[in-house]
Parts: C-alpha cells; structure tokens; sequence
C-alpha cells in the first residue's frame, strides 16, 4: 500500500476541487424538497460542477451513469438519479466528487425531505457527530484506527450501527487512493498519520442493523432490514496545524 502525501501546492488546487464539490453539494441539497426528482436534482449537480469549469468525478465511473449517487431513506450508497419522486419524511444521501487541475473533490450529506421524525433525526445527527469526532483525530502522529474508532465509538452507544463493507478512501489525483479509512476499528492501530494525507473520511450508518445488499442494477446499497441509513463525508487534507476540511461550504 503507498499512501500518496500532497505537497502544500497540491493542496491547493484540492481546496478549488474541495470548493466546487461543496458548492454543487449544496446546490443539490437545496432542491430537495417533496415532488423533485432525484434526477432533477442530478442535474443541477451536473450543471453546477460543469459550469464551474470542473468535472463530474462520478459521471462514467466504473460505468455509473450520473454525476452524484443519490440515495434516499433505506438505501446506503450509490443510489442511481432517477424519476424517483421525493416524499415528504424522506432522507436523500448526495455524495458527489468534482475534478479539477488533475484533482478531486469528494464529499457526502444526507438532507432531509421536510419534516421526518424524530429517530430520523437521532440517525442524522449521531452520523453527522461521528464525521466530526472522526475529522477530530485526522492530525498528524496519530493512528488510522483513530479515526475509524472515533465513528464506531460515537454511533454505537445511540442503538445505529456501522455499515462493514464500505469505507473511505484516499483521494488526490485519483478518486479513490491508498489508505482505506474504515468507518469501525480500534484505537492506536493502523498506519501513523502524516501530513500531506489527503483522506475522504465517509461514515455510513444504519439505523437498524449493519447488514446490507447490493440491488441488480449492481450499484444501490441498501440495508438489509430495510431501516434507513445516512451518509455524511469530507475531504480532509491532514496537515502540521491540524485538520483541514477541503469541502468544507464556504
């Protein structure tokens, strides 16, 4: 495994690739709303990253065949745009990546559909908490398991459960690079932390159990029990002065 550090320009042009992830993330959140499509909102994503002089990551990837996964309310990840309608009490997982000067961008939210209920929320809010402890131990002289222990240990304790067969990844140059970021594991373990990592830490959590399938159309992860599942990710470029959030919306 070679775990590609960047160098303080290489960084650079991943915070413009960060930037355009962010914004047409956003851009996507924003319409969703009860009676939108998912390939509505595809679109605007497309139309976003495009505009911006950048490329969809995703957009024939392994042969996927739009410019975000969009899954919505048991559906883990990799959710194909369709003419899927939104209903209200829905949950949308938007992953989106966004290419530019030889670059990614990758990044994750779950957005609700109006108004959802309260253990929704509770799944929602522990994923969300359990990025930003995971981000909180992206610094430099620590282990990968911190990181991966950092979700597990936030999520469990609320009932949710960790998704095994999806992880994060690095990213650069190439949307998915070495290391693997597990989103369980044990602290103090794994490859030491440098500066110059650049890593896509992405919890994926279930509300029921962590078991889940892949649909025929060889893409849509669903869980098993048909719970609901949420999805939140960052580009975190780990750095001398801590962590930095490259998708970070500014």
């Amino acid at each position: 495994m070679m775990v590609i550090l960047k160098t303080k320009n290489e960084l650079q042009l991943m915070q413009k690739a960060g930037a355009i992830t962010a914004a047409a993330l956003h851009a996507g959140g924003a319409a969703v709303k009860p009676g939108v499509t998912t390939k509505e909102i595809d679109k605007i994503i497309h139309d976003y990253i495009v505009s911006h002089g950048a490329v969809p990551s995703f957009l024939g990837y392994g042969g996927f065949p739009a410019s975000a996964c969009i899954s919505v309310n048991d559906e883990v990840i990799h959710g194909i745009p369709g003419n899927r309608v939104l209903q209200e009490g829905d949950i949308v997982s938007i992953d989106v990546g966004a290419k530019i000067n030889g670059y990614h961008g990758d990044s994750a939210y779950t957005f609700p559909c109006g108004k959802i209920d309260a253990e929704t929320q509770k799944l929602l809010d522990g994923t969300k908490k359990s990025l930003e402890n995971a981000i909180a131990q992206a610094v430099v002289g620590n282990r990968l398991g911190d990181i991966s222990y950092a979700v597990q240990s936030t999520v469990e304790p609320m009932g949710l459960s960790v998704v095994r067969e999806y992880v994060g990844h690095g990213v650069g140059r190439d949307l998915h690079e070495a290391p693997e970021v597990p989103n369980y594991g044990t602290a103090g373990r794994g490859i030491r932390l440098a500066a110059g990592m650049v890593l896509a830490i992405e919890p994926m959590i279930n509300a029921g159990g962590w078991p889940i399938k892949v649909l025929g159309d060889g893409w849509t992860v669903k869980t098993r029990d048909g719970k609901m599942s949420a999805h939140f990710e960052h580009t975190v470029a780990i750095t001398q002065n801590g962590p930095v959030i490259l998708t970070e919306l500014k």
